[in-house]
């Protein structure tokens, strides 16, 4: 048991330590190079480093010290606790990690900044983990003002992105605003994976029993509804089941050789946990 906890450690704080550095290639190798603040504390050291050339770590640093001092006075030690730490490794691993520019494409770099900031906070949500920064005064406004942290955060970020226009112009916000919206999709992929599946919901007038049996032996996780028709008012049964997308074509062409009339409805499915999907 206690041989189990130290792995499960050993590989939280792997992934910790992953999270920080993906986020710190977006800013060091794709971000800072082309001087795009895309948000957050790392987007602050960006634009005082091209305005008074301070550098990027101590700029981090000092936005992280001061939000932790508001999370110590408003949230509590708990929160402190939290995102402490992810704020102290940030500044170490950019000042550690080589900054350089990778493509002279400006467009590409944001996508790849975008992609990898949204994987890098993905990765940190995923453990309950937290880099700090910027997303300690969303967490006390929802404490004292009840507004959703999502909806501040995102104002706090895109105050920062307009700042661009003012450092490097019309175009660094631009492009600032649209590794936002990659980062953003990034996330909402890579928080569920990108492994998805179907919900396929059946009903047949008559042929239902034959399709279960087909079901039951092609397939795995196969559940029966208790349902009512909604203009017969006669007790029915349905079929549920979760596929995976490269056997969604196959599944129903087997139902509609069964019964060609077949009433079947399709969901997607972001994730599943539990039987043959363990994780």
């Amino acid at each position: 048991m206690k041989a189990k906890k130290q792995a499960h450690t050993w590989q939280y704080w792997l992934f910790f330590l992953a999270g920080l550095e993906i986020i710190t290639i977006s800013v060091n190798f794709f971000y800072a190079p082309i001087n795009v603040a895309a948000g957050g504390s790392t987007g602050i050291s960006i634009l005082i480093e091209a305005v008074w050339g301070i550098n990027r770590s101590v700029s981090v640093f000092v936005v992280n010290s001061i939000m932790l001092i508001l999370a110590a006075v408003f949230l509590g030690k708990e929160t402190l606790k939290k995102v402490a730490l992810g704020s102290f490794l940030i500044p170490i691993l950019m000042a550690i990690t080589p900054s350089f520019k990778l493509t002279s494409n400006n467009m590409l770099a944001v996508i790849y900044g975008g992609v990898l900031m949204g994987v890098g906070v993905s990765m940190l949500y995923r453990i309950n983990a937290s880099s700090g920064g910027t997303t300690i005064p969303p967490l006390i406004i929802k404490k004292y003002f009840f507004v959703d942290p999502a909806l501040s955060l995102m104002v706090i970020d895109m105050s920062v992105i307009f700042l661009n226009i003012f450092v490097d112009g019309v175009e660094a916000f631009l492009l600032a605003a649209f590794s936002q919206i990659i980062t953003t999709i990034t996330m909402r992929y890579t928080e569920t994976g990108f492994d998805k599946k179907y919900q396929v919901r059946i009903m047949s007038n008559s042929k239902l029993e034959e399709i279960r049996q087909m079901l039951q032996h092609d397939y795995d996780g196969l559940t029966v509804y208790n349902v009512v028709g909604g203009y017969s008012d006669q007790d029915k049964q349905q079929l549920v089941i979760v596929v995976d997308t490269n056997e969604y074509g196959q599944l129903v062409a087997k139902a509609r050789a069964i019964d060609s009339e077949a009433f079947i409805v399709t969901e997607n499915i972001a994730k599943v946990h539990g039987g043959k999907w363990q994780i």
